[in-house]
């Protein structure tokens, strides 16, 4: 009788190192991080490329608890009104960085505007809208077009340079997506372990 309690002591407890090592990988998972515009980082668009950075948020998928690392030198980062990111207006940011390297956490859904605080490069497209999904949104049809098409000039809710308010984006699983399914699949597997735990 002794030697079958102390292997049920050392199940329960495996049990739960396991459930503890899932749940560490589930929190790792669920969260990401977007150097903005890739390798080039937080810099001036060339030329006439003034959706870059645009374009490059609708190849991604934002969700809450993900963050951005803007990198960047003799420049900076402000957090605008919706108003103020269409006009490039620098004179009242949200809030300002400077330093060279930020990271700045999407801590709700909804839209983040950014522009950079050098003047003239705003208005040359250095700037920035993040649509932010909760991690309970559905995903969108396949057929969702993606951010830029359309042409819309900001109108909807809370939209601007050709967001339009009930799309997400374009179709398909990008790396944030993968994490979420990850992170359900990680979610699930506790679940099990927590019914076998609590039926043994």
């Amino acid at each position: 009788m002794a030697s079958l309690s102390a292997t049920s002591k050392a199940l329960n407890f495996a049990l739960l190192s396991s459930l503890l090592w899932i749940s560490m990988v589930n929190l790792s998972v669920s969260s990401h991080q977007f150097q903005v515009g890739g390798e080039k980082g937080w810099v001036k668009p060339a030329g006439n490329k003034t959706k870059s950075y645009n374009a490059w948020a609708a190849g991604n998928r934002f969700r809450v608890g993900d963050t951005l690392l803007f990198k960047y030198r003799k420049d900076s980062v402000l957090v605008v009104h919706s108003a103020d990111y269409k006009s490039c207006n620098l004179a009242n940011p949200i809030s300002k960085f400077q330093g060279g390297s930020t990271v700045f956490q999407l801590d709700r859904p909804g839209f983040f505007y950014f522009v950079s605080g050098q003047p003239g490069h705003c208005k040359s497209g250095q700037k920035l809208i993040i649509r932010v999904m909760h991690h309970s949104a559905i995903e969108p049809p396949a057929s969702a077009p993606s951010p830029t098409a359309g042409g819309g000039t900001g109108g909807g809710s809370g939209g601007g340079e050709g967001w339009d308010s009930d799309n997400w984006g374009p179709p398909g699983l990008s790396s944030t997506n993968k994490l979420v399914v990850a992170s359900y699949f990680t979610t699930a597997l506790e679940g099990v372990f927590v019914i076998l735990y609590l039926f043994m």
